[in-house]
């Protein structure tokens, strides 16, 4: 490294507009590089892990550098594309780069800085220590590498921190920050023979074990286990083996290892699995499928992304499989997303039939270790020992690509891509656009029901477009049959939830020992309890949304902020005991079945039943075998899941997603209804879909009915421009949150005014939205609609310089302003 370079610019993983400056100590020059991780000072005693962004011989002018403490890599684990990439997030989607750096490594590469309290020896108390100080000062005394975390349950006590700032100003303790490493090699302990042995010797050693009977047989055993023990090609034998040969302790193994005979030693073990599998090679493509990838491949040589339109079961993935191998074929890596982590469970086996264990899988159920190893093996890029498709979540897209030559977006419509809280608020399709371009790669986005914006970038010649109408082995699409809940109600037909049609083909099919998938986009049991005399409901004392009562917790629970009670027994209003369940959610559902179908074997598919890391694959794996008759579930049944034996679904609320305030409501119902209906009927017969409804001559029912996406995209793209929504206008959601709601009503009106000025009518509020209060903060929308033509950059930077504005107002200083670009 040249000597006259002695700073680094650093990110941080923090919510800062600004990188920071630090200079490389001497004995550091060597090692610091772009790209590596180091751990820096920040503030009086806190420090962090920061990424070298660059490095420079030119000093901050308004500040003095402090330096770099350690770097942590031997090699970059951020590369060139990804520095663009995290840029492009930063400035696109309004966030800083440190929230970008936060969203992008996972947690075991983040080293994070932690408070230790330590006792001072020489202390001598000068006055009267409390209770709570006397025991705080007695834990520090009798333990080690303590924080205020252990203390609080040492004490019992909430919050101990009260308690350490008085002992640190009476001088009885000191606090130090330790920096925290959360990702572990994992390794396997196994045994050999001590290195001063000659083969010669072992008799005489076993000869001198014969006292020590089970030290005898232990050796004997590892003799037996490691075959030819004194060779290169000695099988090597772990500590777990050898111990359960002869049903020995561990102890018995530590004398051998006392006495030199034996020692053991570690070795790291992968928890990614990459040895050699059997694989079955690439199906054969149909007519229609073969005529769909020719088109793809033609549209990919004038077209960067491809819409690749194709009704449900119409063998689109056996397409992408297909194109992947292509990509293999030239030495290049493949990203595929998914929306769910449940949709993985099934495609992951489709995928590894074929290539092997050259998948990896990248998603929020593996712990922290898990995706550091696969991140450091993407990282490697070695063909022959890393992953060289990639099967994800929206997080995937920022794994350590170096040779990306194909991303294909599966269900390319679902709003699970777009990510919420926290910053970066990004959309994986959007952005996952912009990461293909950077590797000069194409992007596939493949869906049965197409957004409306990317439909309508397809039909304006912006992407390629690929349709497949055609069902695979000709299956006819599914016989979609209206229930009117409305007249049933009327009538006195209805048998709890479900009409007089649902009931009958649920009896068929399970008679004709058939499937059954029951969708409600509701979990828990009730969405809320009512009292019947005066119609109080419990609400959140946290959010503005009423409590969903969980039955098989007894639980009120609020699904915004997890604040949980036990039902109340009488109205806090009227004092009435009689308190009803409202409505019905997945819970709800399972238990009335349970009653209706006795012998029917019945599971449940939301978050509540899928928390753990392997729950989705059980599920999955009991339907996909027949082990279930009937499966329950929210909008993860919807999504791509592929059964044999399903031949009835039911919609039992479709007025529940068309009446949600929403300019999408219509849209996403249609691609709910539609998606869910794709899961009948899949292999062996026409399926048969039911939905029920209130309103059955509704437009868009009609058009799930007749299958018409053309016909929902005409009219939904009309509303669009007439109200000046995308795909013809842009929009940015300027969100103002406060705990005070007259402040947070005062800052939002200013800010509107002042965006008046420059935006004119293309400024929409302030707002309140339907859900107003969140974990006690107060919510204030301001709407910003931009014209397609218009600098969206030039915009953001205006809204940028107008908040700061406001944040620079005393009264205002503490409000939180979050934009949300291309809000969902």
């Amino acid at each position: 490294m040249n000597k006259t370079t002695d700073f680094a610019d650093i990110i941080l993983p923090l919510p800062l507009a600004q990188l920071f400056t630090y200079s490389i100590p001497e004995e550091l020059k060597a090692d610091v590089a772009i790209g590596k991780r180091v751990v820096v000072p920040f503030g009086s005693k806190k420090f962090y892990t920061g990424i070298v962004k660059s490095i420079h011989n030119t000093p901050p002018t308004d500040y003095s550098t402090k330096e770099i403490i350690t770097c942590l890599d031997e090699s970059p684990i951020i590369n060139s594309f990804q520095f663009s990439f995290w840029e492009w997030i930063s400035q696109y989607y309004q966030c800083t780069i440190g929230d970008v750096f936060k969203a992008a490594l996972p947690s075991g590469l983040k080293l994070e800085s932690q408070t230790k309290i330590t006792v001072n020896e020489n202390f001598q108390a000068q006055e009267v220590l409390s209770k709570t100080e006397e025991q705080i000062l007695n834990v520090l005394k009798h333990s080690k590498d303590v924080n205020i975390s252990t203390l609080n349950q040492a004490t019992g006590l909430k919050n101990t921190l009260p308690q350490v700032k008085s002992l640190l100003e009476k001088g009885a303790v000191s606090i130090e920050e330790q920096i925290i490493n959360t990702y572990k090699e994992k390794k396997k302990e196994f045994v050999r023979l001590a290195s001063n042995f000659n083969e010669s010797d072992i008799a005489a050693v076993i000869d001198g074990l014969k006292r020590a009977k089970k030290q005898q047989e232990i050796l004997h055993s590892y003799l037996n286990l490691s075959k030819h023990y004194f060779e290169e090609n000695a099988l090597k034998v772990s500590v777990t083996e050898l111990l359960k040969s002869i049903d020995a302790s561990k102890g018995i193994l530590k004398s051998l290892v006392e006495k030199n005979i034996l020692e053991i030693y570690h070795e790291k073990l992968d928890r990614i699995d990459l040895s050699e599998t059997e694989t079955s090679g690439l199906k054969e493509l149909n007519e229609h499928q073969q005529k769909a990838i020719i088109e793809t491949r033609k549209q990919f040589e004038e077209k960067n992304c491809v819409l690749l339109h194709g009704v449900t079961s119409s063998g689109k993935t056996e397409i992408y499989i297909h194109l992947i191998q292509e990509q293999l074929q030239q030495g290049k890596q493949v990203l595929y997303l998914l929306p769910e982590i449940a949709l993985t469970t099934q495609i992951i086996n489709r995928l590894r039939t074929v290539f092997g264990n050259k998948v990896g899988i990248y998603h929020s159920k593996f712990n922290d270790a898990e995706r550091v190893e696969i991140y450091n093996n993407i990282n490697q890029n070695d063909p022959e020992n890393a992953y060289q498709v990639i099967l994800g979540v929206r997080s995937s897209i920022f794994l350590p690509f170096k040779n990306l030559g194909l991303v294909i977006v599966d269900e390319e419509h679902e709003n699970t891509y777009k990510q919420f809280d926290p910053a970066p608020r990004y959309h994986a399709r959007d952005a996952s656009l912009y990461l293909a371009h950077l590797h000069k790669a194409k992007t596939l986005l493949g869906t049965a029901t197409p957004a409306i914006e990317t439909y309508y970038n397809a039909k304006t010649g912006k992407y390629g477009l690929v349709e497949l109408f055609q069902r695979h082995q000709n299956l006819e699409m599914p016989e979609i049959i209206i229930a009117d809940v409305k007249e049933a109600t009327r009538k006195k037909q209805m048998k709890s939830m479900f009409s007089p049609q649902l009931m009958q083909m649920m009896e068929t099919c399970l008679e004709n020992k058939e499937q059954i998938i029951l969708f409600q986009n509701r979990r828990g049991y009730s969405p809320y309890l009512e009292c019947k005399s005066c119609g109080w409901v419990p609400h959140c004392p946290n959010c503005s949304v009423s409590l969903t009562y969980h039955r098989y917790n007894n639980q009120l629970v609020c699904h915004y902020c997890a604040h949980s009670i036990h039902p109340p027994t009488s109205c806090e209003h009227c004092g009435s005991t009689e308190i009803e369940d409202r409505g019905f959610g997945t819970e709800k559902i399972e238990e009335e079945l349970t009653g209706l179908f006795p012998d029917a074997r019945i599971a449940r598919m939301d978050l509540d039943t899928t928390r753990k890391k392997m729950a989705y694959e059980k599920l999955i794996y009991k339907f996909e075998n027949n082990e279930l008759d009937i499966l329950v579930g929210t909008q993860m049944v919807s999504k791509g899941l592929d059964f044999d034996n399903v031949s009835l679904v039911g919609v039992l609320n479709a007025d529940s997603m068309l009446n949600y305030p929403d300019y999408r409501a219509y849209e996403r119902s249609f691609q709910m209804m539609a998606q869910v209906s794709g899961r009948a009927g899949r292999k062996k017969k026409r399926g048969k879909v039911l939905i029920q409804t209130y309103t059955p001559e509704h437009p868009i029912i009609k058009n799930v009915i007749e299958n018409d996406y053309v016909s929902m995209y005409n009219g939904q793209l009309a509303e669009r421009k007439e109200y000046i929504y995308p795909p013809y206008y842009r929009l940015i959601n300027i969100c103002l949150k406060h705990k005070n709601q007259t402040l947070v009503n005062q800052a939002a009106a200013i800010l509107a005014k002042s965006l008046h000025k420059v935006f004119g009518i293309r400024v929409f509020g302030p707002q309140s939205p339907v859900i107003n209060r969140i974990q006690n903060y107060h919510i204030v929308n301001i709407l910003l609609k931009i014209e397609k033509k218009s600098s969206p950059s030039k915009a953001k930077w205006i809204l940028n310089q107008h908040a700061n504005h406001l944040k620079s107002m005393d009264q205002f200083k503490s409000i939180q302003v979050n934009f949300d670009v291309d809000p969902m």
